[in-house]
């Protein structure tokens, strides 16, 4: 067992953990006086924790100008790898401290398919197991589980990112929809489509582009308003500003109104698919394990209706 012991090397290249919040807080915050309002300490106190820092490891970190911190190229690396451990210590903490027969999951959603997908099909998971704690953050991109003290997330793609497991949750197929206002008679061809005004998202640039190359015409960048999510979209094609590229569970009930009309005779097109994700760094804890397992069994229905 001898080798399993840190050598005492090792032991003074462990800061003490006080220096180390001072260091990540710098880089987040960027001024001393921030990080005292974070931390509840002076700014002399912030500065001599960075000094502490500097001297245990024999470099210097930060550069003091006119009285103010400013972090090198290097400790900025360094503390990205600090706030890494950080989350992960405070996420192993959390769990800790949770009874032994329950769990908690923080989960990182996507807000348009979290919210039609997704939460309609919970109560199921809750009813099933009581003793697990979902806790959601909505976000457009996805996490840097290094980074950030998510267990797993919600994703859209193609390729599974580096350093993740995930679990095909179903296929996203899209149609292009308008008011009827905008299209009063009715469907169009490829061409003409590609001249109306186009509702874009931000986080799929190419989307139309790769829609109309699916149906066999290439086109270059094409022209329009782009949104952040699929529901202010959704909101933007009903209200007659231009066609969307639109997932059908986002557009069934509109089109079966006839709010929204389909604007080109297409059969819906896949251009990615849900999935989810965790990473492949640290142990499966039970309470993803029995998220995953549900979402599993729900994901075998994909073409089922939507829970009303």
């Amino acid at each position: 067992m001898q080798e399993m012991q840190a050598s005492p090397l090792s032991r003074r290249l462990l800061p003490p953990l006080p220096a180390l919040r001072a260091l990540e807080a710098l880089d987040r915050l960027g001024t001393a006086a921030a990080v005292a309002r974070e931390l509840d300490l002076s700014q002399s106190a912030i500065s001599r924790q960075i000094r502490t820092l500097e001297d245990q490891l024999g470099v210097t970190l930060a550069s003091r100008e006119s009285r103010a911190l400013s972090l090198t190229p290097e400790a900025r690396a360094y503390a990205a790898e600090v706030r890494a451990a950080l989350n992960r210590i405070a996420q192993a903490s959390l769990s800790l401290r949770m009874p032994s027969r329950a769990g908690s999951l923080s989960l990182s959603v996507l807000p348009s398919f979290g919210m039609r997908w997704l939460v309609p099909r919970l109560p199921d998971f809750t009813r099933r197991h009581p003793e697990v704690t979902i806790n959601f953050t909505t976000r457009l991109r996805p996490p840097d589980f290094a980074a950030e003290a998510f267990d797993a997330a919600i994703e859209f793609g193609m390729a599974a990112r580096p350093g993740t497991n995930r679990l095909l949750l179903r296929p996203e197929r899209v149609l292009p929809v308008s008011a009827p206002s905008v299209l009063k008679d009715g469907p169009v061809g490829l061409k003409t489509l590609a001249q109306l005004p186009l509702l874009h998202i931000d986080t799929r640039p190419t989307a139309w582009e790769d829609w109309f190359a699916a149906q066999g015409r290439e086109t270059g960048p094409l022209p329009g308003t782009s949104f952040d999510q699929f529901t202010t979209i959704l909101e933007a094609a009903l209200h007659g500003l231009g066609v969307a590229l639109l997932p059908d569970y986002l557009t069934e009930e509109a089109l079966a109104r006839k709010r929204l009309v389909v604007a080109h005779d297409a059969e819906p097109t896949s251009l990615g698919a849900y999935h989810l994700a965790w990473p492949t760094d640290r142990p499966v804890t039970p309470a993803l394990s029995e998220f995953r397992d549900w979402l599993a069994g729900e994901a075998q229905g994909e073409d089922d209706p939507l829970p009303r």
